[in-house]
Parts: structure tokens; C-alpha cells; sequence
């Protein structure tokens, strides 16, 4: 007879040496919660080998469920066939999957994080297969979930007006970002500089070169500054392509430009901290860490104006329309020439920071979790 609660997560993102946005997020949240509750059994399902510095404490039971999803037909599979069954099998009390995706005909209570829904706002920027499975069922997932949790209030706001959904059935936790983002002394600052920007102070983007991201308009909009201001700064561009490799032939040969591609946590919280600012412009967004660990480095931030942007950076930012990019180049100007400004930013940046942890996101998403497990 079972004696202790069961609780699932939803792994797959969990890989090691390719953790992006799911993956991180999934890591902080799920490595807190397991921690601090040994009187849980929890069950991770990887959809692959995983890594065992991924079992972070005696409580995990590691569960491998086949097919690898990694393609929408997969998708179905193994929500549908494998994660149904496991439930089952492992009699769990409730399934947490910090994707979004859920198993439809499994009776499992069960909770997830739907971060954003931006395939809904611009489906063209997504594969035809990609955008055909996520319209057809993130609405389901939605009316399944026992409980939505999304990271902002944007996000919340367009979740519940675009599927008909109860705003008391969702909640906010905003993310947090890795402590290793800090502000650096003067002399690693310029080691990182010599060794990445020629010694230039520079604008710095990170994240995943995808289309939403709006790259092409950073970089045009880069260009443009340069030849209005013939200014020393460089732009570095930090990011693995996704979708649409062709999205790389806009970055890669220009001047001034670095592609530095993906970088391992340890490297990339230097070059942020060795910034003069950043510049991260995307045209839909449900969060934005890269705002929040641009924030704890003291980092003066150009952010686009449009969903949840300024909601999470506040008045660490100025802000442009990302679809002009004149205002997009202007904003580069305005940060480049202006020192007082660009001190003002990191000030409000490094206070702000503080409302962003991911100590508060896991004990909130936790508060969430334990309401539904005990009723």
C-alpha cells in the first residue's frame, strides 16, 4: 500500500550539455521542490539516457519512456501512450510538466507551466508540423490542466482571452535567473573584452536565433547605428539557431557583429556582465530572462516595448517599437552616448533584480502543486 505522495515530472528537457529555456526552467524549479521535500517520491520522466546529475536527491526515481519526443507525431506518443501509462504504473497522485504538454487521456491530476503561446500570434514563424500539433492542442492541454502556471501577466492576460479560460485557474511565477550573473571587477572586464570585442565596448544579445527573436531587424538596425554614429561598439549575438537556420546568413560576415554561438553558463554570465548593454529587441515574449540576468550583472538594457517586456524590466530599460528600425538604432545611440543614462539603467537594474528568484518561483509553483496534491 502506498505510504507517500507520488508527484511526476515532466524531464525530457533535462539534457545534458543542450539546456535551453524549458530545460533551465525545468532544472531550477524541480531541483529546489525535490530538495526541500523528502517526504515526496517524485517521478522524473526523460524521454532518453539521462545524465544522473539530473536525480538530484534519494527521493527521484528516474523513469525512461520511449519514443524520444522530438516530433509532433512523438509528441502524441509519448504523452498519449507512454506518460499515460507510466502514471499508472507508478500510481502517481499528480503530473507536473513544465512544457506545457499533458496527457489528455490520462485521469491523473495534473498542473503545467505554459510559458507563452506566441505559435497563436505568429504560427508563420514555426514549421508546419510544429504549428499544426501546438494550435491543435495547447488549447486542450489548457481546459485539461487541474492548474495553469505562465511567468508573467502578459502571459496570464492572453492565455486565458485566447482559450476561454478562468483567470483563477492560472497563476503568476515570475522566473529568476542563475546567481552566477554578477557584476564584474574592470580588470576581467576588459580580459573578456580584448578577448571577444577587440577591446570595444559592446551591445550584447542572447537567446535562440529564431524569428520571434527579430534578429534581422537588431542587426539592420545595428548597421544603421554604426554608419550614423561611426561609433567603436560592437554587437555580439549569443544564441543556437532554431527553426530556421537561414536566419544565421543575416548575422554571420557583417562587421562589427560577433556570432559567438551557444555558450556554457560559466562563459555567458561573462560576457553579459562584460557588456556595455543589452540589446534584446524580440517582438513577442512571455518572459525574457536574458532581462533578468542583464538586471543582476547591472547590466543597461534597449528592450522592445511589446508584451511582456516591460513588465519584467521596469525601469532598467528604455525601450523601442521592435518593428522600426530607426527606433531600434536611435535607442543604440541614446545608450552609447550617454553615460548618466546608462548608469541610471544598471542602478535600477541591479534593485529590480530582486523581485526575480528562483527560490520564490519554486516555492510558489510548490504552494501550487501541494493544493492540488492534498485536495
Amino acid at each position: 500500500m502506498k505510504s507517500r505522495p507520488r508527484i511526476a515530472i515532466n524531464t525530457r528537457f533535462l539534457l545534458n550539455g543542450k539546456m535551453e529555456g524549458f530545460g533551465w526552467y525545468t532544472y531550477e524549479v524541480t531541483k529546489r521542490i525535490v530538495e526541500s521535500h523528502p517526504e515526496i517520491d517524485f517521478y522524473f520522466f526523460f524521454d532518453r539516457q539521462f545524465d544522473h546529475r539530473f536525480i538530484f536527491s534519494d527521493n527521484v526515481t528516474p523513469v525512461i519512456i520511449n519514443p524520444p519526443a522530438r516530433h509532433p507525431v512523438l509528441f502524441y506518443l509519448w504523452f498519449e501512450i507512454g506518460v499515460k501509462r507510466a502514471l499508472k504504473k507508478h500510481n502517481i497522485d499528480l503530473f507536473f510538466s513544465p512544457d506545457g504538454y499533458l496527457s489528455l487521456s490520462s485521469k491523473v491530476k495534473q498542473i503545467c507551466t505554459i510559458h507563452d503561446i506566441n505559435f497563436e500570434h505568429y504560427p508563420e514563424d514555426i514549421p508546419f508540423a510544429a504549428r499544426k500539433y501546438l494550435r491543435h492542442f495547447f488549447p486542450r492541454f489548457a481546459r485539461k490542466a487541474n492548474h495553469i502556471l505562465t511567468v508573467s501577466n502578459y502571459s496570464k492576460t492572453d492565455i486565458s482571452a485566447k482559450y476561454r479560460i478562468d483567470e483563477n485557474k492560472i497563476s503568476v511565477v515570475w522566473n529568476g535567473a542563475s546567481e552566477i550573473f554578477r557584476p564584474l571587477s574592470d580588470d576581467l572586464i576588459t580580459e573578456i573584452r580584448t578577448t571577444y570585442s577587440e577591446g570595444s565596448p559592446y551591445f550584447i544579445y542572447v537567446g535562440s536565433i529564431h524569428p520571434r527573436k527579430n534578429i534581422r531587424r537588431l542587426v539592420d538596425a545595428f548597421i544603421r547605428f554604426k554608419t550614423e554614429t561611426n561609433s567603436t561598439w560592437k554587437l555580439l549575438i549569443v544564441g543556437e539557431a532554431m527553426w530556421d537556420e537561414n536566419e544565421l546568413g543575416t548575422i554571420k560576415g557583417k562587421q562589427d557583429i560577433v556570432f559567438t554561438g551557444r555558450m556554457e553558463l560559466s562563459e555567458l554570465a561573462k560576457l553579459v556582465a562584460a557588456a556595455s548593454a543589452l540589446s534584446y529587441v524580440p517582438y513577442f515574449e512571455g518572459f525574457g530572462i536574458p532581462l533578468v540576468e542583464a538586471m543582476k550583472c547591472g547590466i543597461p538594457i534597449l528592450s522592445g516595448d511589446k508584451t511582456s517586456l516591460p513588465e519584467i524590466a521596469g525601469d532598467a530599460a528604455i525601450y523601442c517599437d521592435p518593428f522600426n528600425i530607426q527606433l531600434i538604432s536611435d535607442g543604440m545611440k541614446r545608450l552609447s552616448s550617454n553615460e548618466s543614462l546608462r548608469k541610471q539603467l544598471s542602478e535600477s537594474g541591479i534593485e529590480r533584480s530582486k523581485n526575480f528568484s528562483w527560490d520564490i518561483a519554486a516555492t510558489k509553483t510548490w504552494e501550487i502543486i501541494s493544493d492540488h496534491l492534498s485536495n
